[in-house]
């Protein structure tokens, strides 16, 4: 039951009534969906307190849906769209009638003997997102008879009768022999080895959203199937349910082990969750899609689980303690031997070799029989670990795993970290704060008034600064800004690790966003090159006023500018082993963007031989660098975030570092909007304070429609552009559209027709998009896709992500399309299912607030679009069109990936209870 969410009243006048304590001639109450997300409706009730009447005669009132409201809304308001339901009443004139009318609620719910009132199915189509906000309007039924004129209060009620919506279950996968993990092998060719006849399959039952974190919700239930398909196509050969009697809550781990399978058999197995409700007295159930199959072989005389046994420093963890050991990139020591049942009395085996993975980590192989000791197991993250490890034959049959849990121990911190947020525009503050936790604090003093100061462009966005370098003033001699630390922040002879958030604002120069100086020259910088047009790493290899430069560039050139990139710089002393030492020929550099590893590392006495690890004695300098004994290479931009690390992160460390998480969660800067509701005439001004350009209306004539306060298209010929982008696309990244399809126009579309709502080009591809396709006649879906193609302009990769429910036409819709460059995903070799690795990468698409689940959302490409960034019309496989028949509101972008809270929160602009 879902009771009392509020709505906010406002009143709508014609010529001669007022509002606030007089005759009110419509009333608007506008919604949220904020405690509807993922809940499947059974019924609904408006309700709002009459509080006078004209008369005491009953008269009817109507309760009407409506176009959304905003501060432009003029007289008549906006337009009608549905009727929900109506009521003869009177209440309100106390003692003024016989008997008394005192005030009153007022009620409406569907009357299933009037088919045109709606109020269930529309609340219903509300919480499934494809209405992005409700508003309701009271109005009298005849608007000419002032004895129907009435007073309500303006707030208003609407409680909802619910059922939780299943999610696809989480964790599913097959137990292959006495272990507690579930594995899920999704090739046919390279099916998870079972030694059991009978093994245990498991899902994690899930609601759709989860309401309020931390709440078992629902009443839910997991469903099984698998299939056979060595005998013949594929069949169903078993089923079950788990508990096999009542329900459980959201997150239970539910696990079930199958009747015996035939020994040598090929099976693929999937599951669902089940949602289970009663209503007055009838149950009713809804399912969760199936999840992907997962594939596996019995055959019960393969390897076993072999035995683990761990050296220094890792310990398994037990049911009662799991203390974290070593660290990120600390190297573990453990030894592989037979399964007891592998090995015959007289100490023969049939095992050759073994292959394991930590759970981000790449499959290895170790060879040996009866007993392997393996010492480079290196987990790249902290926290608990699983170290799975499964035994190869004579007759290359992988076995069942084993898995050895742990726990690794936290890195150290920053030795320096640098919000930069220390100031306002024009504070006069000159000192940006160390807010690190490790070592010795060093702040950094900002240098040149004309060309230092701070911004309100910042990473972390509302109410955040950064710092501002040179691009506010065009005098060269003033272009000197920077900020510096007294002394060195980090020992650059030893390893480090240095990071930025930048904004590159003019590439006709070397621009260096960190340093770290000696007396001639820079020990190393973290800048963009004028030559090369990329981002680079270098190290020198001497404090000479002409070093040798040993580089680490970026994958690709011509970075955008004006967008948010991470930056960041690893300089490693240790070993394979990841253990320190004092050998300068494993020395390595590499560059990092947005997370990604660019190139392999620099083996930095290869690339020169005169190299020797040196340490810097000047303080961090943010902005410039030192070559020949000068100072020069200023940065002219924005720079922000910057940290530093005693340490060489791991690759999956940096990625973390990427994700610039606030309380927990991605952090998040709104750096465009245009907004239709305010917009006049020909174009549709930006409104940030980033330096981007009006979206432009074409073809001539094209004009925002100022009385409806939206930019209406004929899907024809009209659109809107501007030129892009405006966001790093290699990176993380949010996009947001509010739009209505015009069911009319639409119709007159041939099935298979595909509509842009907005795109950034791409040469003759659109780099990320957002779509409507016809599926048919009358049903119409959603979709967010990325696209990546190589130097011809040939598609290499492509992600799409399609909404779960039709769309809704003749009403205004949330579209989020969101790219986590972040986000991790086990990716499988497709002709060998025991190789798998994390990749990274992975679009979402929010209709409402509803995340759509797909499976084809995965893209690893570090994809940059250019040119046109439109509304109404893309290109797609080399054609420029696509255009949408329908009206637009107002286009958002973000840098970061937004969170389901976020989408709530910063997109639909909804609080609980508003």
């Amino acid at each position: 039951m879902f009771d009392g969410d509020k709505g906010v009243g406002k009143c709508g006048t014609a010529d001669g009534y007022y509002c606030g304590g007089g005759y009110v001639d419509r009333m608007y109450f506008e919604f949220a969906p904020t405690k509807l997300a993922g809940k499947h409706v059974l019924d609904a009730t408006f309700r709002a307190r009459e509080t006078w009447s004209f008369n005491c005669d009953p008269h009817w009132v109507d309760l009407e849906r409506t176009d959304n409201i905003s501060e432009g809304t003029r007289w008549p308001g906006p337009k009608q769209l549905d009727q929900m339901g109506d009521r003869y009443v009177s209440a309100g004139r106390g003692d003024l009638c016989s008997p008394d009318q005192p005030d009153a609620w007022v009620e409406f719910n569907d009357n299933p003997d009037e088919p045109d009132e709606n109020l269930k199915n529309t609340v219903r189509s509300f919480a499934d997102g494809k209405i992005s906000r409700l508003t309701l309007m009271l109005r009298a039924k005849d608007e000419g008879d002032p004895r129907a004129w009435k007073r309500f209060d303006d707030n208003a009620e609407l409680s909802v009768d619910f059922a939780y919506k299943p999610g696809v279950p989480a964790d599913v996968g097959i137990i292959p022999g006495e272990g507690n993990t579930g594995l899920c092998y999704k090739s046919s060719s390279n099916p998870l080895i079972v030694t059991r006849k009978d093994p245990m399959v498991q899902a994690r039952v899930e609601t759709l959203v989860e309401s309020n974190m931390g709440t078992k919700e629902g009443a839910l239930q997991a469903e099984y199937v698998v299939e056979r398909g060595d005998d013949a196509a594929w069949h169903q050969v078993w089923t079950g349910y788990a508990p096999d009697e009542g329900w459980h809550t959201d997150g239970t781990l539910e696990k079930l082990r199958t009747t015996d399978r035939a020994d040598g058999g090929l099976y693929r197995y999937k599951a669902r969750t089940q949602s289970h409700w009663t209503y007055h007295n009838k149950p009713g159930d809804l399912w969760s899609s199936y999840s992907p199959w997962c594939y596996f072989k019995i055959d019960s005389s393969a390897p076993k689980a072999p035995r683990i046994t761990p050296g220094l420093p890792y310990t398994e963890c037990t049911a009662n303690a799991c203390d974290g050991k070593g660290g990120p990139g600390i190297a573990g020591s453990f030894t592989f031997q037979p399964n007891t049942a592998d090995v015959d009395s007289s100490g023969h085996t049939d095992i050759t070799e073994y292959k394991y993975k930590l759970l981000s980590t790449p499959t290895k192989t170790a060879s040996g029989t009866t007993k392997v000791e393996v010492k480079n197991v290196t987990p790249p993250l902290s926290g608990t670990q699983v170290l799975s490890v499964w035994a190869i034959d004579v007759h290359d049959r992988p076995g069942t795993p084993q898995e050895f849990v742990f726990k690794v121990s936290p890195v150290k911190g920053a030795v320096g970290r640098w919000h930069l947020n220390d100031g306002a525009p024009g504070s006069g503050i000159m000192t940006a704060k160390d807010t690190a936790t490790e070592g010795t604090r060093h702040d950094a003093t900002l240098v040149g008034a004309a060309g230092t100061g701070w911004s309100t462009r910042a990473r972390r966005g509302e109410s955040d600064y950064s710092l501002r370098l040179n691009d506010d003033t065009t005098d060269p001699t003033q272009q000197t800004g920077y900020a510096a630390t007294t002394t060195p922040a980090i020992n650059t002879q030893d390893s480090f690790t240095v990071s930025a958030w930048v904004q590159l604002s003019n590439p006709s120069a070397n621009r260096v966003v960190l340093s770290e100086p000696g007396t001639n020259g820079s020990s190393f910088a973290l800048y963009y090159s004028a030559s090369y047009k990329k981002w680079v790493f270098n190290r020198t290899d001497k404090d000479l006023a002409s070093p040798v430069y040993i580089r680490s560039l970026a994958d690709q050139s011509a970075p955008s500018l004006n967008v948010w990139t991470h930056i960041a710089g690893v300089f490693k002393t240790e070993g394979d082993d990841n253990l320190p030492d004092t050998d300068p020929t494993n020395d390595t550099i590499q560059l990092f963007i947005n997370g990604r590893p660019q190139g392999e590392p620099v083996l930095l006495s290869k690339a020169a031989s005169s190299y020797t690890p040196w340490a810097a004695t000047g303080g961090l300098q943010m902005g410039r660098s030192r070559a020949g004994g000068a100072w020069g290479d200023y940065h002219f931009g924005l720079l922000d975030e910057v940290a530093v690390w005693q340490s060489a992160l791991q690759p999956e460390q940096v990625a973390e570092e990427a994700r610039l998480r606030e309380d927990g969660v991605a952090a998040n800067e709104l750096v465009a909007q245009w907004d239709a509701t305010s917009a006049k005439g020909t174009e549709i001004a930006e409104n940030t304070a980033y330096p981007l350009p009006s979206m432009k209306l074409s073809p001539s004539g094209t004009t925002v429609n100022e009385d409806d306060n939206a930019l209406f298209l004929d899907g024809t010929t009209q659109y809107a552009a501007a030129s892009g982008p405006v966001v790093d696309e290699t990176g993380s990244f949010t996009v947001s559209a509010s739009v209505r399809l015009d069911s009319k126009e639409l119709a007159g579309k041939p099935v298979g027709y595909q509509a842009q709502v907005a795109a950034q080009r791409l040469g003759a591809e659109s780099s990320w998009a957002l779509w409507v396709v016809k599926l048919a006649d009358d049903a119409y879906q959603w979709k967010f896709t990325r696209t990546a193609v190589d130097s011809t302009g040939k598609v290499t990769q492509t992600a799409e992500v399609p909404a779960g429910d039709f769309a809704q036409t003749d009403s205004w819709v949330q579209l989020t399309g969101v790219f986590n460059a972040q986000e991790g995903w086990e990716w499988t070799d497709p002709s060998d299912s025991t190789k798998t690795e994390t990749r990274y990468g992975k679009c979402h698409l929010f209709v409402g607030e509803v995340d759509q689940p797909a499976d084809t959302d995965t893209f690893t490409a570090p994809q940059q679009g250019s040119g046109e960034l439109s509304l109404g019309r893309g290109t797609a496989s080399g054609t420029t069109g696509h255009y949408l028949p329908g009206g637009l509101q107002e286009l958002r972008v973000w840098t970061g990936a937004m969170t389901y809270d976020q989408v709530r929160s910063q997109v639909l602009g909804t609080i609980d209870g508003v």
